[in-house]
């Protein structure tokens, strides 16, 4: 297949493949050939997550477009805010939010942003979030919103709160399919999707709004859900587009702002995600970090190694639920 990126420079990515091929702007021609399907990526993530989310995004929709092409345009939100280094990355790479009006999207990836605020409303990209949700209504035929965008688009659309969690998702959770759906086709008996949130939308209200929730995961909730509208909107409160390095690279954050007094509470061990030699001696480190919370202690870090087999497991999920989202775009479900 082809991963098509609009821009003329390429992004840093081994998987945005820059084209000049501006072809096929139709999904097939009168000859049955195909035309690149048309994703959009708003990416709000931390200047840190930036390019990881890139190359997740694009990871997942190369393995699952098959031999389609797919066009990759990315956005930002201009409010979000940004070290000088990646707004520059971001005023080179990235069009401006404004100019979603100037071309076709069949689909659009929504992503959140590290929380600056006590409540999504005052948060400072609240009111763009809103428009965005209002126009991928009414122009894309389907849009996923990912994990805090997730909490946004309902609470915008149908005004749920999100509720607060005693202590953060963080982890590998089983997931459970709840209903027939063609996103959910050929899906692992064993799902396992990354999860990592403070909060949480409640089942009960959202399908009291008429929300569909089409897997929950075990210990965690709510894990996909769909409103059908004008548009097609599915939303992830886990991520299964990240990489096996995501978490541990959450948690060694958590760990370093602990060890500088950014936060309070020293972060717990993600969910079946290390081994347990690994949880044990993190377990330990733990100890010692909140009896001498100094950061020159991260340099005496334990060695870290994962669960067995949990890197297959998760990309087997994300990868099947691409493929179905791109299949229904296609026209194919």
């Amino acid at each position: 297949m082809s991963l098509l990126f609009d821009n003329a420079d390429p992004i840093d990515s081994p998987m945005l493949v820059p084209s000049g091929r501006r072809d096929g702007r139709r999904r097939r021609d009168a000859a049955g050939r195909d035309a690149a399907i048309e994703i959009g990526l708003v990416n709000n993530m931390g200047d840190a997550a930036l390019r990881a989310t890139e190359r997740q995004f694009a990871r997942l929709l190369e393995a699952g477009a098959g031999d389609r092409p797919v066009r990759l345009h990315c956005f930002a939100l201009p409010s979000v805010q940004r070290s000088p280094a990646a707004r520059h990355r971001i005023d080179s790479l990235y069009a401006g939010i404004s100019e979603l009006r100037t071309i076709r999207l069949d689909g659009l990836i929504v992503t959140g942003a590290e929380p600056r605020a006590a409540t999504l409303r005052e948060e400072p990209y609240w009111d763009e979030m809103r428009a965005l949700v209002d126009w991928a209504e009414a122009n894309t035929t389907s849009t996923i919103w990912s994990c805090l965008a997730a909490h946004a688009a309902v609470l915008h659309l149908d005004g749920i709160e999100r509720e607060r969690l005693p202590k953060k998702c963080s982890g590998i959770y089983a997931g459970e399919r709840l209903q027939d759906d063609p996103l959910l086709i050929d899906l692992p008996a064993q799902m396992q999707v990354p999860h990592s949130r403070l909060n949480d939308l409640p089942a009960d209200r959202l399908a009291a709004s008429g929300y569909e929730v089409l897997t929950q995961a075990r210990d965690a909730g709510v894990d996909v859900f769909m409103r059908r509208g004008r548009s097609r909107f599915v939303f992830f409160q886990g991520h299964p587009e990240y990489d096996i390095g995501s978490l541990q690279r959450e948690y060694l954050r958590d760990i370093g702002r602990f060890l500088t007094g950014e936060r309070e509470s020293y972060p717990e061990i993600p969910v079946d995600y290390f081994d347990a030699a690994t949880e044990a001696a993190l377990g330990a480190f733990g100890a010692q970090a909140e009896a001498e919370p100094e950061p020159a202690l991260i340099s005496r870090l334990p060695q870290l190694a994962l669960r067995a087999g949990v890197a297959d497991a998760i990309e087997a999920t994300a990868t099947t639920l691409f493929r179905n989202w791109l299949d229904s775009l296609a026209g194919r479900s």
